[in-house]
């Protein structure tokens, strides 16, 4: 097991691994711990009491976070002519259609989002294993497939997110930065819990928010009570 460094050990001393805090407590906790010389990614992790491999119990949605990432998320609009304007207007960094698809063909996946239309929908389906593996294949459940383009690039730049339940029953996303306030963090936090729990799938059973957890880059997990939530 690799030892910790000082600024490590310090961290982990001020997280009482016994109990489940508030989100409150925790968003005021991560940020207190978090040591490092960049802006730190803050995330949350849900556990959820579902089986992901079975269709009805999967759960994914979108969110856009009151407060955004703090992340500059890059956006490719792969679009017709006629639209063009339109999603460069909205602040879309890229612009275009063939070029595009040839330079993703060629490995090009410099970008965090991507947003198309429906008729175009079918050139990127052989580019769906490049895509894929990436989370950049443009969907209509998540937003990204649509014929208002301008809406769906200044949604995702003004902080909307996808998540989706991995294979363990985990969603991760991440919720601001360690330079965001607590109050902010707490509140991105809980429109994403929000959201989670309005998508509870009519056939899991038991506990649906079985725990969470907040971490912001290389800090350690600070548990989150879910009856606070």
């Amino acid at each position: 097991m690799a030892k910790l460094t000082k600024k490590q050990k310090e961290a982990v001393s001020k997280v009482d691994a016994t109990k489940a805090y508030s989100l409150e407590e925790a968003a005021a906790l991560v940020k207190d711990i978090t040591n490092v010389n960049f802006d730190a990614s803050v995330d949350l992790a849900v556990r959820l009491g579902v089986d992901p491999r079975k269709a009805n119990q999967m759960v994914r949605g979108v969110v856009t976070l009151p407060h955004g990432t703090g992340k500059d998320v890059k956006v490719l609009a792969l679009v017709t002519p006629d639209k063009e304007a339109d999603a460069k207007e909205a602040g879309a960094d890229y612009v275009g259609l063939d070029e595009y698809l040839q330079k993703i063909k060629g490995g090009w996946t410099d970008v965090d989002v991507i947003i198309t239309m429906p008729s175009v929908m079918g050139k990127l389906g052989p580019l769906g294993r490049i895509l894929g593996p990436r989370g950049l294949m443009p969907n209509p459940k998540t937003g990204t497939v649509t014929m208002d383009i301008a809406k769906a690039v200044k949604d995702v730049k003004a902080g909307k997110i996808d998540f989706k339940v991995d294979r363990t029953g985990i969603v991760h996303a991440a919720i601001g930065k360690a330079s965001f306030d607590a109050q902010k963090i707490t509140e991105n936090a809980n429109e994403l819990i929000q959201t989670i729990i309005k998508l509870k799938p009519t056939a899991a059973k038991g506990t649906y928010i079985k725990s969470i957890s907040m971490s912001s880059t290389m800090s350690p997990g600070v548990a989150i009570d879910p009856k606070t939530v």
